[in-house]
């Protein structure tokens, strides 16, 4: 028998002075007032009934959470989510999770299921199925087929004795909960254990699975999350678009190179004789030399190249190579690899072309 929650503390309410509370201020109207207290006490208690059914489910999980976890981690095909109602929203939500940390997963809809939908389940898919009550007419009525298709199912119910966990292969019971409703219908702190435990299901296998933020920046390539974790090789210029020269090189030269590499980029790499990064020569120090009055384009590149310029490498993620570059006031950064020879160039246009900074 599963240990009742751990007791709860009620919060403290705050109170917060308003303007037309300090000394001198005009009172408000006293009942109006008073409804606002009571409003905001409510409120509080939703808050705490939510807390505490989601708290109470950390001495419930147990051997059959692990089973579900196997059962998910084995899976050969998709973990399919369903469930109707306000479950069915959270099952989306779960569904979607899954996928973003790359579980196949896919929500199916249970009245939709039954009208042709159950095509989308095949025998080594795994059913995660929601619902509070345990005895959803949608859901049951899936269960023969389920059987029929040989997939696996894992119920999350309030009732382990309801028909859904009778016809499961795995029984996750979050146990009778009180609704923070006043009419103690509407779903409200079963729905936010029911949220909870997928969750904790996502997350757990997540964690089994050692998921990297390489493999998760996979499944997000767009927006800031999938920015955060991109690597300098991805946005660097390589190959044609990478100007390098050696440092024997004329300053005539070195500026043809950084005019007709693809993009012209406002700087070249300079190597010695091995290959290996030495300097770097910029438009900065072009129009420096020229502003001083040297104009000898016959001079040799290592003559007036920047020397031990900084340099990042190719697997770096781009938040630090950006950070390098703010840092020592640079416009370019070259990329080097292991053995210091300089595979691409770091151009700060690049970097804001795709937002990154």
């Amino acid at each position: 028998m599963a240990r009742p929650p751990r007791p709860l503390a009620r919060p403290t309410p705050l109170r917060v002075v308003k303007q037309n509370e300090r000394p001198g201020a005009r009172p408000r109207n006293r009942a109006r007032t008073r409804q606002g207290t009571e409003q905001l006490d409510y409120a509080r208690t939703v808050l705490f009934a939510e807390a505490h059914a989601i708290l109470g489910l950390q001495d419930r999980i147990g051997s059959s959470f692990l089973d579900a976890i196997e059962l998910m981690l084995d899976c050969s095909g998709h973990v399919v989510v369903t469930g109707i109602g306000k479950p069915g929203f959270i099952a989306q939500k779960l569904s979607a999770i899954l996928a973003s940390t790359g579980v196949p997963s896919l929500y199916l809809h249970p009245a939709e299921a039954v009208h042709g939908d159950l095509g989308r389940i095949s025998r080594g898919d795994v059913v995660l199925a929601l619902s509070n009550s345990g005895v959803t007419e949608e859901l049951v009525r899936l269960l023969p087929a389920l059987r029929r298709i040989g997939a696996k199912l894992i119920a999350i119910t309030g009732d382990p004795g309801s028909a859904l966990a009778r016809g499961a292969d795995v029984v996750l019971d979050i146990g009778r909960i009180d609704e923070a409703c006043p009419m103690g219908l509407v779903p409200t702190a079963s729905s936010a254990a029911l949220h909870a435990i997928g969750d904790a299901l996502a997350m757990t296998l997540l964690k089994r699975r050692q998921f990297t933020s390489e493999e998760y920046a996979l499944f997000h390539p767009a927006g800031q999350l999938g920015r955060s974790v991109m690597r300098v090789y991805e946005v660097m210029r390589s190959g044609e678009a990478n100007p390098v020269v050696k440092d024997s090189a004329r300053l005539s030269e070195v500026v043809v190179v950084m005019t007709n590499t693809q993009g012209r980029p406002g700087a070249a790499n300079v190597v010695d004789r091995s290959g290996q990064l030495v300097g770097i020569f910029t438009d900065g120090d072009l129009r420096r030399l020229v502003e001083k009055g040297h104009t000898d384009f016959d001079a040799c590149v290592r003559d007036v190249m920047g020397r031990h310029p900084r340099f990042v490498g190719p697997e770096e993620l781009v938040v630090a190579a950006a950070a390098k570059m703010r840092e020592a006031k640079v416009d370019q950064l070259p990329v080097v690899d292991a053995d210091g020879r300089p595979v691409g160039l770091l151009d700060v246009q690049d970097l804001l072309a795709a937002r990154l900074l």
